[in-house]
């Protein structure tokens, strides 16, 4: 690995900057590379992704690993695959669900970061904070017209709705996302990843 990015991300794992406003304390999750082809932007680590300390490793990363037909061997390969939430620790629980991710980490963090990771093709904006923060004045009034424009905002990202089992009614209101978007996203991995 890169030495700045080693050093940088052990800076990021380190890190105790909202270390009072964290219920579980901090415990910074992600996964980068500097010849990572694909970034997966979500929203921050859950419950089971803090006491595990690996990315994604719960229901909702099975549905997305299943979203990108991709195998966990591969997804957990930070040589190929980055994983860059927007905030980094978990946030605590809120009325409906965790609590947004803490604003401390894109603010600190996210710049010097993505700076250090050449070979991204293709990042995948999970969520409005993730959509909101890379699209800027781009994204739609909403996440649901958001994703709905994907085909908008490619080659360089794919908007998407969060994989939680929470989430079933909006993707049974959508169907066109698992109909429509998922292939789509399917053959862009593929494709991708076909390229040494």
């Amino acid at each position: 690995m890169d030495d700045a990015l080693d050093n940088l991300l052990q800076q990021i794992r380190s890190c105790r900057i909202c270390e009072e406003q964290l219920p579980l304390g901090p415990r910074p999750v992600l996964a980068a590379s500097t010849t990572a082809k694909l970034l997966i932007v979500g929203q921050a680590p859950g419950t089971k992704v803090h006491a595990s300390g690996i990315p994604w490793n719960d229901q909702s990363g099975k549905r997305l690993r299943q979203w990108l037909d991709m195998d966990a061997e591969l997804f957990y390969d930070s040589s190929e695959v980055a994983i860059v939430p927007m905030g980094f620790c978990y946030p605590g629980k809120g009325k409906s669900g965790d609590l947004p991710p803490r604003p401390e980490c894109a603010l600190h963090w996210h710049q010097n970061l993505l700076a250090q990771l050449p070979g991204i093709q293709l990042t995948l904006l999970i969520g409005k904070y993730a959509q909101d923060y890379f699209l800027g004045k781009s994204a739609k009034p909403n996440l649901t017209e958001t994703v709905a424009q994907w085909h908008e905002y490619l080659p360089q990202y794919m908007p998407m709705p969060h994989p939680s089992p929470l989430n079933h009614f909006w993707l049974r209101r959508n169907p066109w996302f698992e109909t429509d978007a998922v292939p789509a996203l399917q053959t862009l991995v593929k494709d991708l990843f076909k390229k040494k």
